[in-house]
């Protein structure tokens, strides 16, 4: 099985506000994803409530392999949500784990 780790900071420029939302739909997106691309097992987004860590967002996410996250990856609608998050982003850091 395979984690899927990834932390996204939000560019300053945004207003509280937009963050709010843009984060908002973001885990909205993400979530609907379940039951819509077969190979994800588990997928979830959380939101920082440390205010003194530079990090907006996690996803934490599960696969049977690597090659399912490949095609989660390039999922079209994967792509569209991530695409729809992504002028949004100062910073995006992943890590991928066996388990």
């Amino acid at each position: 099985m395979v984690k899927h780790i990834v932390l996204f900071k939000l560019k300053n420029e945004l207003s509280a506000e937009a963050c709010t939302e843009v984060m908002n739909s973001f885990k909205q997106g993400i979530e609907n994803l379940v039951g819509r691309i077969e190979e994800i097992r588990s997928i979830e987004v959380g939101f920082n409530c440390n205010d003194d860590e530079a990090w907006h967002i996690c996803l934490n996410a599960t696969f049977d392999t690597m090659d399912a996250l490949r095609t989660y990856a390039t999922h079209p609608l994967h792509l569209a949500v991530a695409g729809a998050l992504k002028p949004h982003v100062e910073a995006r850091s992943c890590v991928d784990y066996e388990v």
